[in-house]
């Protein structure tokens, strides 16, 4: 299947607003019952199994069953990362424009999976302090790790020139639908992996949400030389 006809099977899956609100419903990795979806989104039990089905059998959600109840989930990361997308713009009379911030589950808010990097306010605050601390720096496209950036960094473990090119070493933005920007692209996918080996941060299996131990905190209140971060 070609990237064109992809996006309009999805679309097209996702246009009807019953269909959007179970995705929603499913968007922190919780699984939960035909019954349950049903009720979140006012439909009987046997319409919310003919979306259900629809949704399945295009890939979007899997189907784990639990003794006689049937349970569903959003089938990968990539779908919850890309109704959060949607989620975040909205149609004007002047084209896509930034929409209001929607409401992520709590379970989300603090750190998630975005990609292959890190998203939610803990992603947030960390490129606030880097942009503060002098770590990056402006350019005509897009933030670039300074020279200082790349020295404190590679003093925890990152290595810019090893990530890419040197003409490439800038760090992609990203903006989460709830947050405001934060680290993508290599530096992003970097960062994150560090902090999963170092046991900082843990993903539960089959949710986007990650959890931050204590050290972690600890840990991540070091870079940048910023300890305000807290406890949520």
């Amino acid at each position: 299947m070609n990237a064109v006809s992809s996006i309009s099977q999805i679309a097209g899956l996702m246009a009807d607003p019953k269909r959007s609100a179970m995705l929603w419903a499913l968007i922190d990795g919780t699984p939960r019952p035909t019954d349950e979806l049903a009720m979140m989104t006012g439909l009987t039990s046997s319409s919310a199994c003919a979306h259900l089905s629809l949704l399945s059998s295009a890939g979007l959600l899997r189907l784990e069953a639990r003794g006689r109840k049937r349970y569903f989930r959003l089938a990968t990361p990539q779908v919850g990362a890309a109704v959060e997308a949607l989620a975040s713009v909205q149609l004007g009379c002047d084209g896509l424009q930034r929409a209001a911030p929607v409401q992520m589950p709590m379970s989300m808010r603090r750190a998630r999976r975005c990609g292959d990097h890190m998203g939610g306010e803990l992603a947030a605050e960390l490129y606030h302090r880097l942009v503060v601390a002098g770590w990056l720096e402006s350019s005509d496209r897009q933030p670039m790790v300074s020279d200082e950036g790349r020295a404190a960094l590679a003093r925890i473990g990152v290595y810019i020139d090893a990530l890419a090119p040197r003409q490439q070493r800038g760090c992609v933005i990203c903006h989460c639908s709830d947050q405001g920007p934060h680290l993508g692209g290599s530096l992003g996918q970097a960062l994150l992996t560090l902090f999963l080996q170092s046991g900082w941060i843990r993903e539960p299996g089959g949710t986007r949400a990650m959890q931050i131990s204590a050290e972690g905190i600890q840990q991540i209140n070091r870079i940048a030389r910023v300890t305000t971060l807290q406890v949520g």
